[in-house]
């Protein structure tokens, strides 16, 4: 919890602007790479965005004074994922049942492009290639700094159950990541 929060929270209760600002500006950047790496796509990690950040402005009143604004964004976010991938499932079958693009072919994740070194690279491609409870789990923890308590608030879930699936998610990365990984997870 940043040492800001408390105010930011009490501003936005009150329905100041700058409140707003201040949140948006500290979490903007960790949302959306959340958002993209769960999605793959920028622009719909731009809409999730708006609309993590248009669910704050019209909840902001509402918050308790003790809310936990990382946990409660990040939940939004991971809550409108579920929904977007819930409708992409409805829309490829109405599409006529097509196939999901197999990971780890030659398709490059969004932030891919701008990589520069082979290290990250191989890391967001090893992201890219774990199924999505994983990838989250992993993110939220390894990206995010969040703790497994944390993210089984986000996401609903019993604290050992995240525990269990962030083990498995970081021996599914250190599988992909092969030399890349770290010499602590590397297999001998």
């Amino acid at each position: 919890m940043a040492a800001d929060e408390p105010a930011w929270i009490d501003g936005l209760r009150r329905g100041e602007p700058a409140a707003f600002d201040a949140v948006f500006a500290a979490y903007r950047q960790r949302l959306y790479g959340y958002l993209v790496r769960m999605t793959r796509r920028r622009d719909v990690a731009e809409d999730l965005l708006q609309d993590t950040f248009l669910r704050l402005a019209q909840h902001a009143r509402k918050l308790a004074p003790d809310t936990r604004l990382g946990a409660w964004l990040f939940t939004v976010a991971h809550r409108l994922v579920i929904s977007w991938s819930r409708a992409q499932a409805v829309r490829a079958q109405l599409a006529g049942d097509l196939p999901a693009r197999e990971a780890g072919g030659d398709d490059r994740s969004p932030l891919g492009a701008l990589v520069e070194s082979q290290a990250q690279l191989a890391l967001e491609r090893a992201f890219a290639q774990l199924e999505p409870p994983y990838r989250e789990v992993a993110l939220l923890v390894g990206v995010e700094g969040m703790q497994p308590a944390e993210v089984a608030e986000v996401l609903g879930q019993k604290p050992d159950a995240i525990r269990q699936r962030l083990a498995r998610a970081r021996t599914r990365l250190a599988a992909a990541l092969g030399e890349h990984a770290p010499a602590a997870r590397r297999k001998p």
